[in-house]
């Protein structure tokens, strides 16, 4: 059985704790909040993302599969900066340049066969110049060949939750079966930037040199908007103009995906517009901090007579603007604890409610293990607890 502990919030960001408050009533209700229609862009499919929640702010065929062009070498540099962080290569590694690498067409970095570059700069490459060479000289490296580089990443794919992605090479070429959506980029850029933030700070690059050439990036946002510091353009004949971009301000950092654009300057508008949309009209909210006690509860026949509550992971949420104060949190603890208890132990839930639907359910934790105490004090607490089921 539990019992139901209600308590109507402001969450302020600020302070990251629940101040109690009543809630709105009818005759005092809280200030309108407008939010227009997303805007309607000139793409196939599209996706706006909040790069902290995870939450999906904006799409439009986001589940549609589509072919990805040189937006695969997100994954292709996703898993080489996993490598490095492994420890089982080095950036100054030196990579031999195979015959295959060099031949490579389309966009290149124009490293020469039987030459060696190190993997820093390799990396670069692919990131930055968007070198078709780099990424199969890389594949090799790491996989000794590209085959089984892109048996990786499809494997990496599947365990990020990509499920609408199937990889047939490492570079983006045109391929049947080369697929992705919206949605599994989205995915695949916030991997980027959460897990290995030490290597997303390549994708802010605008220039790079390499065999004498001074190639720019191509994402063109990077030299219009000072907030975005990634990520990678795609373009074929049968992908279109495609761009995964990310931006960050007052804390609060997008992803747009835009996919099957007319044009450079068609996929950079198109990113800017869901940019500013989401920017306007979302914010990010740091509600409560992993291991903050939010509450005590009592606990029978221990050693402490109560126990401090919290949560395992901070809580986080996307929200229109203005909607902070409407939110609600409800915590719902186990009727009768017993000791012992241990630490990080599950003793209830807390959600957090906006206009009803639930915006964030997770457990509530003992903060702090609780000894059983001794043979009579627990026999005593027992008398005390069957006194009040008796008459409760």
């Amino acid at each position: 059985m539990l019992k139901t502990l209600f308590t109507s919030a402001l969450l302020l960001l600020a302070s990251h704790t629940l101040l109690a408050q009543p809630s709105p009533t009818p005759n005092a209700p809280s200030q309108q909040v407008i939010i227009p229609s997303a805007p309607q862009l000139a793409a196939t499919g599209y996706l706006l993302m909040d790069a902290n929640t995870g939450a999906v702010i904006v799409e439009h065929n986001a589940d549609e599969r589509l072919p990805p062009a040189s937006l695969t070498k997100m994954m292709s540099s996703y898993i080489v900066s996993e490598e490095i962080e492994k420890g089982r290569i080095g950036e100054e590694d030196m990579v031999n340049i195979s015959v295959k690498a060099w031949r490579m067409g389309g966009s290149k970095m124009f490293i020469r066969e039987g030459t060696q570059v190190s993997v820093k700069d390799l990396l670069l490459g692919v990131i930055v110049q968007s070198g078709n060479d780099a990424t199969v000289a890389l594949a090799e490296y790491v996989s000794g060949s590209e085959d089984a580089f892109v048996d990786v990443m499809n494997q990496k794919a599947a365990l990020m939750g990509m499920n609408s992605t199937h990889f047939e090479n490492s570079t983006g070429w045109p391929a049947d079966g080369h697929l992705t959506t919206a949605r599994d980029l989205g995915i695949l850029a916030r991997a980027i930037i959460n897990d290995h933030p030490e290597h997303y700070a390549l994708y802010k690059e605008k220039y790079f040199v390499w065999n004498d050439i001074r190639q720019p990036n191509r994402n063109l946002l990077l030299f219009r908007d000072e907030t975005v510091d990634g990520l990678k353009t795609g373009h074929t004949e049968e992908a279109g103009y495609c761009l995964v971009a990310s931006a960050k301000r007052d804390g609060m950092r997008l992803i747009s995906v835009v996919m099957g654009t007319s044009s450079e300057n068609a996929r950079a508008a198109e990113s800017q517009k869901l940019l500013a949309y989401g920017f306007r009209y979302y914010e990010t909210l740091s509600l409560y901090n992993a291991g903050t006690e939010l509450s005590k509860t009592r606990v029978w026949g221990g050693k402490s007579d109560e126990v401090g509550l919290g949560i395992a992971e901070d809580i986080k949420l996307t929200l229109p603007r203005g909607r902070q104060q409407d939110l609600q949190a409800n915590m719902h603890i186990n009727d009768i604890i017993k000791a012992p208890i241990e630490a990080g132990q599950a003793l209830g839930k807390v959600v957090i409610e906006l206009d009803g639907k639930v915006q964030a359910e997770t457990d509530l934790i003992a903060l702090q293990p609780v000894e059983q105490a001794g043979f009579f004090a627990r026999i005593w607490d027992n008398i005390k607890l069957f006194f009040r089921n008796l008459f409760s």
